[in-house]
């Protein structure tokens, strides 16, 4: 795969050739992406991240420092992964099979992560597949993500649940009335059966 001329990719990073950077990226210091990932424009990845094989990011993505994304994880535009944040692969891992012999590939099916559009996954925070994570949503740091999350939920705590509602500009709504608003752009939103729109969206 061929990367563009415009990507920035440090000395002491370490990218696989079969992986395709996308124009305008960056990946820092000691970080690994692995064979047939795939990262689209203007990305960032932090010192030390992990992204594994097969990994797609859209456009716009910034995965911090020591974050570990592995496959088969596939994050929409804009997604932002904290510091350390862990993306898990494996619903029962083990090191061995029930016999004693080392599990290899061909023991374990991995399934992944899959985070919408805005999201955003602060410091620590642990997704454990297979979960989808909802557009716009923010989890907490330290989260321990077990189930799939709606769009602008505020997720916290182990395990995670939902205590509130963000917006686009990831601050938390206030409520307004019969619905919710956010504080820093003035959009409001509705609340249907636990699921929260933008107001645009039901005119």
């Amino acid at each position: 795969m061929s990367t563009p001329s415009s990507v920035r990719i440090v000395d002491s990073a370490d990218v696989s050739p079969d992986a395709a950077i996308g124009d305008g990226s960056s990946v820092w210091h000691l970080a690994q992406v692995r064979e047939q990932a795939v990262l689209g424009e203007n990305c960032v990845i932090g010192r030390g991240a992990y992204i594994g094989t097969g990994v797609r990011l859209g456009d716009n993505c910034k995965v911090q420092n020591y974050a570990l994304v592995y496959e088969p994880a596939v994050l929409a535009d804009g997604v932002f992964i904290g510091p350390a944040v862990v993306l898990t692969n494996d619903t029962y891992p083990r090191a061995v099979n029930p016999d004693g012999s080392l599990k290899s590939a061909h023991d374990w099916e991995p399934v992944g992560v899959t985070i919408r559009e805005g999201a955003a996954v602060g410091a620590r925070a642990v997704c454990v597949a297979p979960v989808t994570i909802g557009a716009w949503s923010t989890i907490a740091a330290g989260a321990v993500v077990t189930k799939d999350v709606p769009d602008f939920a505020l997720m916290a705590g182990v395990p995670a649940r939902r205590i509130g509602w963000v917006g686009r500009a990831g601050h938390r709504l206030v409520a307004d009335g019969d619905g919710w608003r956010c504080p820093e752009t003035g959009t409001r939103y509705i609340e249907t059966d636990g699921v929260l729109r933008e107001m645009s969206e039901n005119v």
